[in-house]
């Protein structure tokens, strides 16, 4: 892997609109994960919100994959969203045992939960906590307002969080909810995506940065830059960070991602993010 001291990565990798532009100009979509993970060492795992895969599935993912490369799955969404932490151990159990196949490619897991899950569902938290496995990591994700109310329910958070070493998960949607346009992948992402302070305060080992940037990779420098002291910060202080690239049309994503590690290799020793499919495949035929 050309990337070692922390991991990046996009929110998925089968995107059809990235052959010929990221992937190679012939690539099927059974050869999508294989490509990415040439390039990246890690990705948010959103598709087990929806669906549960089945063992096959992982173990193919697992093939598709170098040692060091880290899937961040998304807990699905019954567990989060349908039961809102109500009664789902045995889920969780169930959950967590579909990926023991593939124990090595895991990153934390991202419990993601909705605006609507307030302090006042806090023990649901702290019992959710305290069954989780200790094998694996984990990371939360809050989008109630009182939880970043600077005040006693954001303190009570970072403390649990603490007391479990699971990370608290930053949501950085500064750039998309700035943005002025009429493109309608920005006016979706806007409805999709919280506005939520952002925090810079890491509550575990990993720190997990989500970061929704704009579609024109350029206009995000400011931003991306600011991300990039604060992780060469947590890498100097011998934490390893994750951070996920986000754009509206989603395209954007792996441009945002390579410019974001240029300027982190501005301020810390940083191996060169491997070529893309697509430019190695033309370096092949310009030898030709």
């Amino acid at each position: 892997m050309g990337i070692r001291k922390y991991h990046i990565g996009c929110t998925g990798w089968s995107l059809k609109e990235w052959a010929g532009y990221f992937f190679t100009d012939d690539a099927k979509q059974s050869d999508f994960l294989k490509q990415y993970a040439s390039v990246f060492n890690a990705v948010e795992g959103n598709t087990t919100f929806y669906n549960i895969p089945s063992e096959e599935t992982v173990l193919k993912w697992k093939k598709a994959t170098p040692d060091g490369f880290k899937f961040c799955f998304k807990f699905h969404r019954s567990i989060t969203h349908e039961k809102r932490l109500n009664d789902v151990e045995d889920d969780i159990k169930e959950f967590l045992e579909t990926f023991d196949p593939i124990a090595d490619r895991l990153g934390p897991f991202h419990l993601q939960l909705p605006a609507q899950f307030s302090p006042a569902d806090f023990d649901k938290l702290e019992e959710v906590l305290n069954i989780l496995p200790s094998a694996y990591r984990y990371a939360v994700e809050v989008r109630h307002e009182d939880f970043f109310n600077h005040g006693r329910e954001e303190h009570r958070l970072n403390r649990l969080l603490k007391s479990y070493s699971i990370d608290r998960v930053i949501f950085d949607t500064r750039k998309l909810h700035a943005m002025k346009s009429d493109e309608k992948s920005v006016l979706k992402a806007k409805k999709k995506k919280p506005k939520v302070p952002v925090r810079f305060d890491n509550t575990g080992s990993h720190p997990f940065v989500r970061f929704v940037g704009s579609n024109d990779p350029v206009s995000n420098e400011p931003y991306l830059k600011e991300w990039a002291i604060v992780i060469a910060d947590w890498i100097k202080e011998g934490l390893h960070p994750y951070i996920f690239t986000h754009s509206p049309d989603r395209v954007s994503q792996p441009p945002i991602a390579r410019r974001f590690h240029q300027l982190l290799s501005d301020l810390i020793e940083m191996d060169p993010m491997p070529k893309w499919p697509n430019e190695r495949q033309n370096k092949q035929m310009n030898l030709f």
